[in-house]
Parts: C-alpha cells; sequence; structure tokens
C-alpha cells in the first residue's frame, strides 16, 4: 500500500473518530438532561395505558430502568445531531448532486421518525395496552413491571419510527437512481402480504383491527414511496436532459 493511501486511511479513521466522540459527548449530555426530567418522561410513557400501576420486584430495576428511558430520550433528543455527524463523514465521498439530495432530506428523516412515534404513541399503544392489561383480569390482577413495560412501549414506539423513514429511503434511493416507481409498483403484491406479517409481528395482540392499523399504514406508506419515487425520477430525467443540453 502506498503512503499516500495510508495516509487517506489514516485521515478517515482520524475524522470517523473525531465524529464519533462528538455523537457520545451529545448523548451524554442529552442523556444527562433527560435524566432530570425522568419522572415526567415516563409518566408520558405510561398515559397511554391509563391509570397503570408499575411496580418492580429487584432491588436494581428502578433505577436501571431510569436509566434506560433516560438514555433512550438523550438518544432521541441528540439524533439530529446525530444525522449532522454522520452526514459531515460520508459528504466529502458525495458527488455535488448528491449532497444537495441529502441536505433535502435530512430535516424529513428527523420529522417523519418522530411522526412514526406520534402515529405509535396515539394510535396505537392505547388500544395495544387496553387489550393486553383487560385481558385475563377475570382470573388475575395484573401487576406490570415497570421495565417490562417500558421495554414493550420503546421497542413498539422505535419500530413505528423506523418504519416511517420508508418514503424517505426510497425517494433518496429513486433520486440516486438506484430504484425506479416501476421497480416498487412491480413489487406491490408482495410488499402487501410483508405488511400483515410485519403487522402480525410488531402489534403485541392478536386482534385483526390493530394489525390491520399497523398493515395499513404499511402499505399506505410504500403507495406514497411508490409516488415519491415517481416524482424524483422525473426530476432526475428533466436535470439530465439539461445537463445534456448544456454539454451540447
Amino acid at each position: 500500500m502506498s503512503d499516500e493511501k495510508k495516509t487517506g486511511i489514516l485521515d478517515h479513521i482520524r475524522e470517523l473518530r473525531k465524529r464519533l466522540l462528538w455523537s457520545v459527548i451529545a448523548v451524554v449530555i442529552t442523556t444527562f438532561t433527560c435524566f432530570f426530567f425522568i419522572e415526567d418522561i415516563v409518566e408520558i410513557l405510561k398515559a397511554p395505558a391509563g391509570d397503570i400501576n408499575l411496580v418492580f420486584i429487584e432491588m436494581t430495576e428502578g433505577f436501571t430502568t431510569y436509566l434506560k428511558v433516560s438514555l433512550m430520550a438523550g438518544v432521541v433528543v441528540a439524533m439530529p445531531f446525530l444525522l449532522y455527524q454522520f452526514l459531515m463523514f460520508i459528504i466529502p465521498a458525495l458527488t455535488r448532486q448528491e449532497r444537495r439530495s441529502v441536505y433535502t432530506i435530512l430535516p424529513f428523516i428527523t420529522i417523519m421518525f418522530a411522526g412514526g412515534i406520534l402515529f405509535g404513541y396515539y394510535f396505537l399503544i392505547p388500544p395495544a395496552t387496553g387489550f393486553l392489561l383487560n385481558f385475563g383480569v377475570d382470573i388475575a390482577e395484573p401487576q406490570i413491571r415497570v421495565s417490562n413495560y417500558i421495554d414493550f412501549i420503546t421497542r413498539l414506539l422505535v419500530a413505528i419510527g423506523i418504519l416511517f423513514e420508508m418514503p424517505i429511503l426510497t425517494s433518496f434511493l429513486a433520486r440516486m437512481g438506484v430504484i425506479t416507481s416501476r421497480w416498487l409498483a412491480e413489487r406491490r403484491k408482495m410488499v402487501i402480504i410483508f405488511a400483515f406479517v410485519l403487522a402480525a409481528i410488531i402489534t403485541p395482540t392478536p386482534d385483526i383491527f390493530n394489525q390491520s392499523i399497523v398493515a395499513g399504514t404499511i402499505i399506505i406508506l410504500y403507495e406514497i414511496s411508490i409516488w415519491l419515487a415517481k416524482l424524483f425520477q422525473k426530476r432526475r430525467q428533466e436535470t439530465n436532459i439539461e445537463v445534456d443540453s448544456e454539454g451540447q
């Protein structure tokens, strides 16, 4: 390996280390800040379940749950800064057009993730927790561990938040010319089947109503992805025509 290549690799490693260091510092600061508001955060997470009394049965369970909630809340709060650090690391290797695409979708990544969390919080968690907490109450009184409840809620919210990133990802790939709207449309039937399978996995209740909400949301997001891919594909073609015209 030549000295120039070694220097380039070392520069990338140094840059990566710097970006990771700033990301860790940001998460530590936001986590520490969220810890002071931990009771309010836990109350917000408990609200969709209604009047629920959580318990802990281990000496360290309450403390570790608070730490876990603080960390997850800290990561969510620091997410825009983390995305910025990631993009600052990869942008030097992108073309000018790819950089514009990245800058364009950056705010929408955060907006769609937050939208997914809000959707899960207001439309998915309440009926799910209502079903689970009221099922079997005739034979036993539910005493839910705080760690179990927090894990259940956060996993569900994160999963829905990630699903809401689908239109952003497909739009970016279409703008880069990696996929087309036709390619997505040809896989519509397969996605519909996959949506109901994934909904059965994500949704913690066996009733068809909650599963249909999740599956329907996935299908709608996919249809939006096809429409956005068609839009960005058209813009890409127009841009290429303009570039060719200027070249001539």
